[in-house]
């Protein structure tokens, strides 16, 4: 077992805070990376491994499913092998996951490693807040959480500056090809297209080892220490009276905090940040900017949610928790709601194709391109702006939803084809189906379902300008969310919690918060098919508002107090 080196107190706590920010610097990796990647994944994957939208919305909900399913036992963990071995796991299961990601050759593959990714994640976002409240004192408590959040909106701007690269090498690719046959341009775009999705993975490598191996030299908490009847490893002045707690579980005192934190990481997850942030590019270009520029807003976008964090750290410990979630709250129901107008604004020029569409199925499927003679059969102008076109269709209770833009150089076909759609059955549903449950799709009963056009829409892709003004209200959502949610519910996680429940208490919250947020993620791409984006945004705001209304009336300010005082605040009688 390697031990802690010895060292001054204040070289410990700068070591520490370094340590702990580069947790939150693999977080915001986690949830970040798959912006920049999924545009060329969903190109090149989608193609040659026959992915549909759901599959899609997997994979960049995998990480959030993995997190799930650590934060069941990130808690029990910490507690077995103490907070320093828990994230050095946590680290070793991050590094593991980029070559299993980078070289996948398939679906399985490729899924497996987000997976693995969320694992390292959920661990990350329990065990890393928890170490920092138990080593820190009151008075740095806030700002040693809010460095672990600002470290996280760093690793969301080094994962959109790497996308940003990799957009500029497929741009430079795709002007290269523009003067070949039509194949070999298709093929050169794949190729690009393939190489940057699976070079920004590998781009992640670094941050993981440097974290895995810092964590080695960490001191023990001295709480867990205290905890485990090592007390003369642990500071006198952190000594607690938790051992000695005989009050039920089910007092007051546990599950008033525990319910509170509970609700604010499910509001902090249901504004849809997580979704928001991971789909960003996509929802750029369909907003009317190229790729590109896309990309670059990406980055301007991230760059704000790490300064506006700078702010949050000088703020939290000086303005309170309570003020800071009450501002952030408010500032994300304003942009959600500009977001969701400014699509449907343009969501309302759509038009109904669905017949014109049924009359190009063939042999039960579906293969058309968005050139000239399709654009004129849909009733469009080929020589006017650029279209959009988007279906959702079924076979059985296999559903799908696939768009296609004119203005993409490839030109790519959308097709619908059984083989395609119907995925054979899991392990996992097969079970569900034996038992007279089935919350998955039967293989069977779509095994002779024709082809089912569900909807078709055609319009034409936004201007420039209003994809700049989409950016804009997102730039507002992402700078309340850093100034106000995104540092005070790492801090909600932690102090909230009495020490006699933390780390159980925090899995069982953070799950929930993963919970919320891997459900949104995993409908998202076939939500905003079928109904508009408008539809998620307006979703997201309803959602703050519950947000807000909590933390301006249900609340404590806990700016100033140990964790002890915390915790007898919440365990003194009710006022009558």
């Amino acid at each position: 077992m390697t031990a802690a080196l010895p060292r001054s107190p204040a070289w410990s706590a700068r070591y520490l805070l370094f340590i702990a920010g580069m947790g939150g610097l693999l977080y915001g990796i986690d949830v970040g990376i798959i912006a920049g990647a999924l545009p060329y994944l969903e190109s090149t994957a989608a193609l040659a491994w026959k992915l549909n939208a759901q599959q899609l919305s997997f994979v960049v909900a995998a990480v959030l499913l993995g997190s799930v399913l650590s934060s069941l036992f990130a808690g029990l963990l910490a507690d077995i092998i103490g907070r320093r071995h828990a994230m050095v796991v946590s680290g070793a299961l991050f590094v593991a996951s980029i070559p299993l990601i980078a070289l996948a050759d398939g679906y399985a593959a490729l899924l497996c490693g987000r997976l693995l990714q969320g694992v390292s994640g959920g661990l990350v976002g329990v065990i890393v807040p928890l170490y920092l409240a138990e080593c820190l004192p009151a008075d740095r408590r806030g700002r040693g959480a809010a460095l672990f959040q600002l470290l996280l909106t760093v690793g969301l701007v080094a994962a959109a500056v790497i996308g940003l690269v990799q957009a500029r090498s497929v741009q430079v690719a795709t002007e290269g090809a523009a003067a070949l046959p039509e194949a070999a341009r298709a093929a050169a775009v794949l190729a690009a297209k393939d190489h940057a999705w699976r070079g920004i993975f590998w781009m992640c490598l670094t941050p993981g080892i440097v974290f895995t191996l810092g964590c080695l030299l960490l001191a023990e908490s001295p709480r867990w220490l205290a905890q485990r009847g090592a007390r003369a490893a642990a500071p006198t002045r952190r000594h607690t009276n938790a051992t000695g707690v005989t009050d039920p579980l089910l007092s007051r005192r546990y599950v008033l905090p525990f319910l509170l934190a509970c609700l604010i990481l499910a509001c902090n997850q249901a504004t849809g940040i997580n979704s928001v942030l991971a789909y960003v590019v996509n929802i750029l270009n369909r907003a009317g900017l190229s790729g590109s520029s896309a990309n670059l807003a990406d980055v301007l976008l991230k760059v704000l949610n790490a300064l506006m964090t700078i702010v949050a750290v000088l703020l939290v410990d000086r303005k309170g928790r309570r003020f800071l979630l009450m501002v952030g709250t408010a500032g994300i129901v304003v942009a959600l709601l500009a977001v969701g107008l400014l699509f449907r604004a343009n969501e309302i020029q759509q038009r109904d194709v669905l017949a014109q569409v049924t009359t190009q199925v063939r042999d039960d499927g579906l293969s058309l391109r968005l050139d000239a003679p399709t654009l004129r059969a849909l009733g469009a102008d080929p020589a006017g702006p650029p279209q959009v076109l988007t279906v959702a269709y079924a076979y059985g209770p296999f559903t799908n939803v696939a768009s296609i833009r004119s203005d993409d150089p490839a030109l790519p076909r959308l097709d619908a084809r059984r083989a395609d759609t119907v995925q054979p059955d899991s392990v996992i549903g097969a079970a569900f189906r034996r038992l007279h449950l089935n919350p998955f799709p039967d293989p069977a009963a779509a095994a002779t379902a024709p082809l089912a056009i569900e909807t078709a829409r055609l319009g034409p892709l936004p201007t420039t300008g209003h994809g700049w003004f989409v950016a804009a209200a997102i730039c507002l959502f992402v700078a309340s969310f850093a100034i106000g949610p995104g540092v005070c519910v790492w801090l909600a996680l932690s102090e909230l919690m009495p020490t006699r429940i933390r780390s159980n208490g925090m899995s069982i919250a953070l799950l929930i918060n993963q919970f919320v947020s891997t459900s949104i993620a995993a409908v998202f791409l076939p939500t905003v098919g079928r109904h508009g984006y408008s539809t998620i945004f307006f979703f997201g705001a309803a959602c703050t508002v519950v947000y807000f209304l909590a933390s301006a009336f249900l609340l404590p300010e806990t700016r100033g107090k140990t964790l002890e005082e915390i915790d007898a605040f919440f365990a003194r009688p009710a006022a009558k």
